[in-house]
């Protein structure tokens, strides 16, 4: 696949408006993606998932129930630090997509994901590649001034302060101090002042949050329909000329958006199936601006190390293009936020995640209605798929090791 089908590809999907998780359009997008896989010649499958997509209503529904717990616990301490601490249990669960409690009580949509297995089942390993075809919804807090304001910061303190790691460290967990401290027979002056910063941080969370989920969906060609395409692009090449000990999969996920649903259902579904010792999985996200970055660590609320041995394989092949003229320019990136290899991970599975990024930032134009075809970097997709297929043949390698006697 040549830069012009990847942005024909690119465009196609984008023309599915409003492609969010348990839509038609994204429904209609899954349906054309398995066409496309078929006409590669791969089989391809649907898997149906039922996901909730208001991811920012159910992240208030947590910052809601924290407050009434806050302001309970004036009269009644004990049933208000129970709140609280429901309200930071579940929170913490689910943005580490292990465990949904309160995100249970809000609404399902179907989503499916678009499964293609690969041609040699008999082979020593399996490398599954990724990527997420659902498109995302803008709000305030999305945009060039957020990206600007990101970029003064080195990257370490771009990790302390993602969004959602402010709203629980800064937020839930001072008001579950506050309230166990009230449970505790504590009613001092300061107490009550310690307690407005992080009530006052809520309200105004909560404020952005129902901002989102009134917004419309971008259009997502950064984001992600360049990353389904690097993977269909890397999927024919691989099939073009197969490594010789892997079974190369194609899986692209619904339901990303809503904080990795598709993925979590993909890997769960097929835990059974799955050797987590000799699989893995490569995610691609977000691949036609800056330079293609591997993710080293991710996480919402804490941070979760990619695999590590995927890891040392990246960092090798970034040394040696250091070295060499294929200017890739491949970097290591640590980011609080969420992309499909976390559920992956969580599952047990061997994942790590390649971005596109510029000085380690997204593109001015994330989750924006800017982010549009004509935005598209050929160069900057055509270096990601480079690295995508060396890492591939790295892993080839790995596997052809152990499988010698």
């Amino acid at each position: 696949m040549d830069a012009a089908e990847r942005r024909e590809l690119i465009a196609e999907l984008c023309s599915f408006e409003g492609r969010w998780p348990g839509t038609d359009a994204e429904r209609r997008a899954a349906s054309r993606l398995s066409e496309r896989l078929r006409e590669m010649g791969r089989r391809a499958i649907l898997e149906p998932t039922y996901v909730h997509p208001e991811y920012s209503l159910v992240i208030a529904a947590h910052l809601l129930l924290a407050l009434a717990g806050s302001l309970l616990a004036l009269v009644l301490p004990p049933l208000g630090f129970l709140l609280v601490l429901v309200s930071a249990t579940s929170l913490y669960l689910d943005q580490n997509t292990r465990l949904y409690l309160i995100r249970r009580l809000f609404f399902r949509r179907a989503s499916q994901n678009v499964v293609s297995p690969g041609p040699s089942p008999g082979a020593s390993a399996r490398v599954i590649l990724s990527a997420h075809y659902d498109a995302a919804k803008t709000g305030l807090v999305f945009g060039p001034r957020t990206i600007r304001a990101g970029g003064r910061l080195p990257e370490t303190a771009r990790v302390m302060l993602g969004p959602i790691r402010v709203l629980f460290w800064a937020g839930i967990v001072p008001l579950l101090a506050v309230t166990g401290a009230r449970l505790a027979d504590i009613d001092e002056q300061w107490l009550a002042i310690v307690q407005l910063l992080p009530t006052a941080l809520l309200l105004v969370s909560l404020v952005l949050l129902m901002d989102i989920a009134l917004s419309r969906v971008v259009p997502g060609a950064c984001d992600n329909a360049s990353g389904v395409a690097a993977v269909l692009s890397a999927a024919q090449a691989l099939d073009d000329d197969p490594p010789a000990n892997l079974d190369v999969w194609v899986v692209l996920t619904g339901a990303e958006e809503c904080l990795g649903e598709g993925m979590r259902s993909f890997a769960r579904g097929h835990r059974d199936d799955l050797d987590r010792e000799r699989t893995f999985l490569i995610n691609i996200d977000s691949v036609s601006f800056g330079d293609p970055h591997y993710v080293i660590s991710e996480g919402l609320i804490i941070s979760s190390r990619t695999d590590r041995r995927l890891a040392e394989l990246s960092e090798a092949i970034a040394a040696a293009d250091a070295e060499g003229d294929k200017r890739l320019g491949a970097k290591p990136i640590r980011h609080a936020m969420l992309t499909d290899a976390q559920p992956a991970l969580v599952a047990g599975l061997r994942a790590i995640s390649i971005v596109g990024a510029e000085d380690g930032l997204p593109p001015p134009y994330y989750h924006t209605h800017d982010d549009t075809p004509d935005k598209v970097d050929d160069d900057s997709m055509q270096r990601a798929i480079d690295f995508t297929l060396e890492l591939v043949r790295q892993v080839d390698r790995d596997a052809g090791r152990l499988s010698t006697p």
